[in-house]
């Protein structure tokens, strides 16, 4: 008997209860409602004609969710195949015109993205979800993490936002990003960096 397929709906905004489907919890782990419910209450007007880049992205459920209120371009970036795939049937859900998928290493992709929004003197909000590293392989993935935010250039980023375990504490400044505050939900938290 085949696995029933798990599945989720956009909370709000234009494409609200839109069903979006997700991986297989082995490959990405879902976005808790109640912190997406409180993400999107926190950056709700922010993100209206903004340009949203999801790193992790799995499903894209994220992405999706600020198209669907009002993001006027997504970017989405995942290295995993089956998520990939279950990312590219997501997004015909929605507007695809505005999404953009770049696959591979996001460690290794995230310096062409932000370069090409520099270049064009736009800016972004880069919502950062990466594997938990109680994940096998993941130890050293908040360093990987932490590096990667240091080497985003300011010009570029309009607010960074961290889905991370609750145990980490995320550094008051990393590279030229400051920590403006950090909301706890059980196990998981959302972090806020801004330019300094």
């Amino acid at each position: 008997m085949k696995d029933k397929p798990i599945v989720k709906k956009i909370i709000g905004g234009k494409y609200k209860n839109r069903v979006i489907k997700l991986p297989s919890k082995e490959t990405t782990r879902s976005s808790k409602a109640i912190v997406l419910e409180s993400f999107f209450n926190t950056i709700q007007f922010d993100i209206v004609d903004a340009i949203f880049i999801e790193l992790f992205s799995g499903s894209g459920s994220i992405g999706l969710e600020a198209l669907s209120r009002g993001a006027k371009k997504i970017i989405f970036m995942e290295q995993d195949r089956d998520a990939l795939a279950v990312l590219r049937e997501n997004i015909k859900q929605t507007d695809a015109a505005a999404c953009e998928v770049v696959s591979g290493d996001t460690f290794a992709n995230i310096k062409s993205v932000s370069n090409i929004l520099q270049k064009r003197g736009e800016k972004g909000y880069f919502y950062i979800d990466p594997p938990f590293s109680i994940r096998e392989g993941m130890d050293d993935i908040y360093d990987k993490m932490l590096s990667l935010i240091a080497s985003l250039p300011k010009e570029a980023v309009e607010l960074i936002i961290i889905e991370h375990m609750s145990s980490l504490q995320i550094p008051q400044n990393i590279g030229k990003f400051q920590l403006i505050k950090s909301k706890k939900f059980g196990n998981t938290s959302l972090s806020y960096l801004k330019p300094e």
